[in-house]
């Protein structure tokens, strides 16, 4: 698909309609299809020159016979009255047909198409975003050039193995680390713990990185030890009571759970049928502005549905409803998102900070409270969301569904579920997601996480 977006826009560079391909591998989809057209029209082009240069050699055939036979004896060929009237006629109408059938242009139904098709290909934008995804997949996943240009991605269960040891090394080195640490070192670390900084002094960019490809992550076996799965009925109720969800722990601090099988198959490609046709340009609050606009750090194209527009929509409100305690009525609309070569989605709080008050202003409805996030498909390769500021990694996996707060029962923004997603490698990556928001949870109980119960 990369090499695709590369191709077209180089070959075609001046199109200028549709921008954007590169922000969404769905809607990279049908350029297939728009491509598979063209080669059949094509093909078709081909076929009728080849008709054409086929009678053309019958004609030069035919006419090369005639004149061998002609030239040997001139005036005894044309004095047989037959032969001197087939050359006039030949001379006078039928040179007339073979010009104008060499003349004739066979390209014309192929060029409409194109004309046709050529307003959905991809522009310089296009071909300028997906060289950009190039290089960012380069720097994140460490991808020298010639491994990228012959294609021989990293094989998935390679990299999270890779990974496994890289964290190992981590551990260690940390360990080690710890040991020769000052007192006054310790007390810097814990006044940052408090200030809800990170605790050690990579910068985010590195962590990020080292996060996507499965390095970094900072949970001792310990704390792993710590983390469980369960049934979850959502606090007695009734649905969920005979068939209760699968919770597991991803993390403890920010607490990261995930629930599996809570959203089918058929559910997920109810909600892309939605989405596709309104997907666009996925925007960012501006912090000076509050209002949305397009940003470079956010590769993805996204689409807002309503429950009140089909019945999936509002199942699928009310089960986030019914596993958090949380009220969806002050939720913002459920957000479908599809990431595009290399998508992404730098590290950002999904609350607003003491800086932004505006930021959600004109709902009404206070700040983001909570985060819920489907997996609508499978990713191959990258695609993780990853907490930067303590070290999580979590890996898309179709049909579940992540879940934390990002406010403490305080009202207080937690900044350690400052978070980002990670550039695509291989495969096309389909996510959506529910923000729930402070106004209308003033007499709930959640039933999830602990810190609010």
């Amino acid at each position: 698909m990369i090499w695709y977006i590369l191709v077209v826009g180089i070959l075609l560079p001046q199109s200028l309609a549709h921008p954007g391909f590169f922000t969404s591998i769905g809607q990279m989809t049908d350029l297939i299809h728009t491509e598979k057209d063209l080669v059949t029209s094509l093909k078709d082009y081909i076929k009728a020159e080849e008709d054409k240069l086929e009678q053309i050699k019958k004609w030069a055939e035919k006419l090369d016979r005639l004149t061998s036979t002609a030239t040997k004896d001139p005036e005894g060929f044309v004095g047989h009255p037959v032969n001197a009237f087939k050359l006039m006629k030949r001379l006078n109408t039928e040179w007339s047909e073979l010009e104008n059938l060499v003349l004739k242009d066979m390209s014309d139904g192929f060029i409409s198409n194109l004309t046709i098709q050529r307003q959905y290909f991809p522009n310089d934008e296009d071909q300028v975003g997906a060289a950009k995804a190039l290089l960012r997949l380069q720097d994140t996943y460490n991808l020298d050039t010639d491994t990228i240009s012959k294609g021989d991605l990293p094989d998935p269960e390679h990299q999270r193995a890779n990974g496994n040891l890289k964290y190992f090394e981590y551990i260690m080195a940390k360990e080690k680390d710890a040991n020769k640490s000052s007192d006054d070192q310790s007390d810097q670390k814990t006044t940052l713990k408090k200030k809800g900084a990170a605790v050690d002094y990579l910068p985010e960019r590195q962590k990020y990185e080292m996060l996507c490809r499965g390095e970094g992550i900072k949970m001792t076996p310990r704390r792993q030890k710590k983390l469980f799965c369960r049934y979850h009925d959502g606090n007695r109720n009734p649905k969920f009571i005979l068939a209760p969800a699968k919770q597991e722990d991803e993390w403890d601090k920010p607490r990261i759970i995930r629930f599996h099988d809570i959203i089918s198959d058929a559910e997920i490609e109810i909600v892309k049928d939605l989405a596709k046709p309104r997907l666009s340009r996925a925007t960012v609050h501006d912090p000076e502005t509050g209002k949305l606009t397009t940003a470079q750090y956010r590769v993805s194209k996204s689409a807002w549905l309503s429950g009140y527009e089909n019945p999936v929509v509002s199942r699928i409100n009310m089960r986030i409803q019914d596993l958090t305690g949380l009220d969806v009525s002050t939720a913002e609309e459920l957000q479908v998102a599809n990431y595009g070569v290399g998508g992404q989605y730098e590290p950002h709080f999904d609350f607003a900070r003491k800086d932004e008050p505006d930021a959600f202003k004109e709902l009404g409805t206070g700040n983001r409270i909570a985060t819920w996030l489907f997996y609508m498909s499978d990713v191959l390769a990258g695609g993780a969301t990853v907490f930067p500021e303590v070290g999580a990694s979590v890996w898309p996996k179709k049909g579940t569904a992540v879940f934390w707060y990002n406010l403490f029962a305080s009202g207080e923004g937690d900044y350690s579920t400052r978070h980002a997603a990670c550039p695509v490698l291989v495969g096309n990556k389909w996510v959506s997601n529910k923000w729930l928001h402070e106004r209308g949870q003033e007499f709930r109980r959640p039933c999830t996480l602990s810190e609010l119960e």
